[in-house]
């Protein structure tokens, strides 16, 4: 306890670059707590020494607390978020200079989050258990503001360092992902008092959630949905051939050939990936319909081939707008659903004020994508109604399916090639789990380059291909369990949470416990 009481005081008595490096030190213990180290205890260290160093920021500055935070967002993000470069370098050539903007400066901007949060903490004060509690209602504040301002990046929210364990993650089907972010935040400065009341009440938090979450997941179903046989297929096609003019026919040829490896004659619904084909396979223009007829061979007989792909809406021969979708057809190459990706990826898919800024997106082509109509419900034959999800739509707490036509599991189809083996993709996966739970919905990934997966409705993991294997994932679809909380209210939830917390605070500020 004298050695943890020493590191303690060196941290409150930093000043200078020395305190910037144990502030930016200190996000990145946060950083190795998230997916995919998964090293959770390093949470503990991160939350405690934050509030350490804030308890030392003289509130009599204006800004007191803000470059705390600032350098620990800092840390945090970059250490997250480095695949980002993954992508860019793919055709260094052409967008590799975007590199120290797209990591070094979204983690700053994402840390100005954090240090508007640590500020309010110094400014109400950061002593004690009020402190912590103070630092949970800011942090998680920061996250939803960060989830929803410019289109909102709740990437690496800090709740999901508890998938490495099915139970934890259950209170966020009461308060959602950013209500399990407030509880973990608590629970990892609390132990900053260095006294046993305050570590008890970490660890009384710790194992109620933990309770709670094995309560929760005994009451959820078990039971698959009768008559569906799923085939999610996993090509594995490296990035920088994805759209090579050389390369794309041998790509199709090739996931066709790996949808019909033994077994597929038994399924029901073969499901490929984000843009697993890089040729458009809706409209009636010939060459579209003969493409269209070829990737109809995938369908299984009787069944249904969903897939990814460009949808082209033209005006004659040109193209009037062009949308990132999910088609369904059938063997005889019949259109049965469409859905159109609603939450476009900033500067991958669009560019922000394209007048002004003079730059390409990311992925390849001229011009932005369209945006479709927002969360939707697609009927898709043989299967429980779908909730359409593209990419990162699925790392969106609240904002993944239509509620007003609840559907009966999420059907999330991704890319993730441009990031490599890298954190990215298991970061990714971590998300759908979070949203499985808060919807009480199975959620059906398949991922290009991985990782593809069978989610049930509590957020357990019932099959997955790895990332960069090769192969065909055959697996059944779980049965949705009945609305939770979060699901049927959404964020009053959280607020009711941090409602609770701050009627705590207030009690705790007074000098008899705090």
């Amino acid at each position: 306890m004298n050695f943890i009481a020493d590191i303690a005081r060196r941290l409150q008595a930093a000043s200078g670059w020395r305190r910037r490096f144990y502030a930016a030190g200190l996000g990145i213990c946060a950083a190795a707590a998230l997916p995919p180290l998964g090293l959770v205890p390093l949470a503990v260290v991160a939350f405690a020494g934050l509030l350490l160093l804030l308890q030392s920021d003289d509130p009599a500055k204006r800004f007191a607390g803000f470059a705390t935070g600032w350098w620990f967002g800092f840390g945090l993000h970059v250490f997250g978020l480095y695949w980002i470069a993954n992508a860019l370098l793919i055709e260094w050539e052409r967008v590799g200079w975007m590199i120290p903007f797209a990591v070094f400066g979204l983690s700053g901007f994402l840390a100005a989050f954090i240090g508007v949060a640590t500020l309010v903490v110094v400014r109400v004060g950061a002593k004690g258990v009020a402190g912590a509690l103070a630092l949970a209602i800011a942090w998680t504040l920061a996250e939803y503001a960060r989830g929803h301002v410019l289109t909102g990046f709740p990437w690496n929210l800090i709740g999901s360092i508890w998938v490495v364990a099915d139970a934890p993650i259950q209170f966020a089907a009461l308060t959602g992902a950013y209500g399990l972010s407030a509880i973990t935040v608590l629970i990892c400065a609390l132990p900053a008092m260095l006294r046993l009341r305050p570590l008890l009440a970490a660890v009384g938090l710790l194992a109620a959630l933990w309770i709670g979450g094995l309560w929760h997941l005994s009451t959820g179903p078990s039971d698959n949905v009768p008559g569906v046989a799923l085939r999610l297929v996993q090509p594995v096609v490296p990035q920088e051939l994805k759209w090579d003019a050389f390369a794309r026919e041998g790509n199709l040829a090739r996931t066709i050939a790996l949808s019909k490896v033994p077994g597929w004659e038994t399924r029901t619904h073969v499901i490929w990936a984000e843009t697993a084909t890089a040729f458009p396979i809706w409209g009636t223009n010939p060459r579209i319909a003969e493409r269209r007829r070829q990737v109809a061979d995938a369908a299984p007989p009787g069944g249904v081939l969903i897939t990814g792909a460009v949808r082209l809406e033209l005006d004659g021969q040109n193209i009037a707008a062009a949308y990132n979708s999910l088609h369904a057809i059938d063997g005889a190459a019949n259109m049965l659903a469409n859905y159109d990706k609603a939450h476009l990826v900033p500067f991958g898919e669009y560019v922000p004020l394209r007048g002004v800024l003079p730059i390409e997106r990311v992925v390849p082509g001229s011009g932005d994508f369209a945006r479709g109509p927002g969360p939707e419900t697609i009927a898709i034959p043989g299967l429980p109604l779908a909730g359409g999800s593209i990419c990162y739509e699925i790392i969106f707490p609240g904002r993944t399916v239509d509620e007003a036509a609840r559907p009966g599991f999420i059907l999330n189809v991704t890319n993730d090639s441009w990031f490599g083996y890298s954190a990215g993709p298991f970061q990714h996966f971590a998300a759908a789990r979070l949203r499985a739970v808060e919807e009480g919905l199975p959620v059906v990934r398949a991922a290009g380059g991985g990782i593809s997966g069978i989610i049930d409705a509590r957020g357990r993991v019932r099959a997955f291909l790895g990332l960069e294997i090769v192969g065909v994932l055959d697996a059944d679809l779980p049965q949705a369990a009945a609305p939770p909380p979060y699901a049927r209210w959404g964020d009053l939830m959280l607020a009711a949470l941090l409602a609770i917390f701050i009627a705590i605070w207030l009690r705790m500020r007074k000098d008899w416990i705090a």
